[in-house]
């Protein structure tokens, strides 16, 4: 990629989805594994030996072997609940994160963790890895050709039998899986949501214990509307896990289902619209966009300041599920902001939290200058 040497970085998480993240760490040249935590050290071995580096330190404690190894960044693919104290450790190490989605368990600490990145001057970069998707690429193209949008709706449908978690799982589809969509809506729309009415169900046959259905409508800024109308327990004529979607505009439609090439009516004629430069695939796209951030200071998609609201579009939605009630995103943004100020415990990050007067305003800025300057 560059004539840097390649990126040392320590991964804490060695489980499933740890496990891919390793192979593809071993694929990248700008990359050098040099550390792996997990409190199963026997699972941290297995994954050092997977990524073809068998004598590297293993250990349960992140800042310890940080100090160890010369690592100069941090990859948290842990569960949820880990998130927050994981990257806090790493950024207050002065090293930058890329982690998975979601940003945090809880919105507030998502906050919690875009004013730590600020306080300390490091990146930290959330993988919403179905944004690295060239055909998605494509079809924000096809979209912009449309002129003013007026609606932008995913339907999606598969039938997985996980087991394991997910099957217990309070609101397992908005959770686990409808993040992906409304981060990718973000994506297409560049605009951020407003407000959300939601509903969301189990039908009679699920194999799940929480909603496994839910439809939502967002209204988006310029009064442009998103539709999500969601199922994982819907056997049979089922969309692609990117789901399948369409927008309307001035100009015509655009199309795509999930798997094959975007498609537009524009005018009446099939829609042509200039190509943009490829993002890669999936994980392996979004670590190349984390080691590129890294080395240039140049701003990535999936910038925390920037991924939080992909969250708080999830946490809206479950409000407006249970409550009945339409519910405004900014509410949600400051309530968390609220909670996030009362518990954090940091002195340099809470300082940050107070100086925000507008959250939205606050997450709109992603402090690169700062940054740059940090670095």
């Amino acid at each position: 990629m560059t004539d840097h040497a390649p990126l040392r970085v320590v991964q804490v998480g060695a489980g499933g989805m740890g496990r891919a993240w390793l192979s593809t760490v071993a694929a990248d040249p700008d990359v050098e594994l040099v550390g792996v935590v997990d409190l199963d050290l026997d699972a941290a071995r297995a994954g050092a030996e997977l990524a073809g580096a068998p004598s590297i330190p293993v250990g349960r404690d992140l800042p310890a072997l940080l100090a160890d190894t010369g690592a100069e960044a941090v990859l948290d693919i842990t569960v949820p609940v880990a998130h927050h104290p994981v990257t806090m450790d790493a950024l207050h190490a002065g090293l930058p994160v890329l982690g998975e989605k979601p940003a945090a368990q809880t919105v507030a600490e998502a906050l919690s963790l875009a004013a730590a990145a600020e306080a300390t001057g490091q990146l930290f970069m959330v993988s919403q890895s179905r944004r690295y998707n060239d055909q998605l690429v494509a079809f924000r193209q096809h979209v912009r050709a449309l002129g003013a949008v007026g609606g932008l709706n995913t339907r999606f449908a598969k039938a997985p039998h996980f087991g394991g978690f997910r099957e217990e799982m309070d609101d397992v589809l908005l959770l686990d899986m409808a993040i992906h969509a409304f981060d990718s809506a973000r994506y297409v729309l560049d605009r951020d949501p407003v407000s959300v009415y939601c509903e969301s169900w189990n039908p009679s046959w699920s194999w799940y214990r929480g909603d496994a259905n839910a439809a939502a409508v967002f209204t988006f800024e310029d009064d442009v509307r998103y539709v999500y109308d969601g199922s994982w327990c819907a056997p049979g004529d089922e969309t692609s896990w990117n789901g399948d979607w369409r927008a309307t505009g001035a100009a015509g439609s655009a199309v795509w289902d999930g798997d094959h090439d975007p498609s537009s009516i524009v005018d009446g004629a099939p829609g042509a619209p200039a190509a943009a430069p490829g993002v890669g695939t999936e994980i392996a796209g979004s670590l190349a966009s984390f080691v590129r951030a890294v080395r240039t200071g140049v701003v990535p998609d999936g910038e925390v300041h920037g991924n939080v609201m992909s969250l708080v579009m999830v946490d809206a939605a479950i409000a407006s599920a249970r409550s009945g009630q339409r519910v405004v995103v900014d509410d949600v943004l400051e309530q968390a902001h609220a909670t996030a100020l009362e518990v954090e415990r940091d002195d340099a990050v809470r300082e940050r939290l107070a100086a925000w007067t507008s959250v939205r305003q606050a997450l709109a800025s992603t402090h690169a200058a700062d940054r740059a300057t940090a670095a």
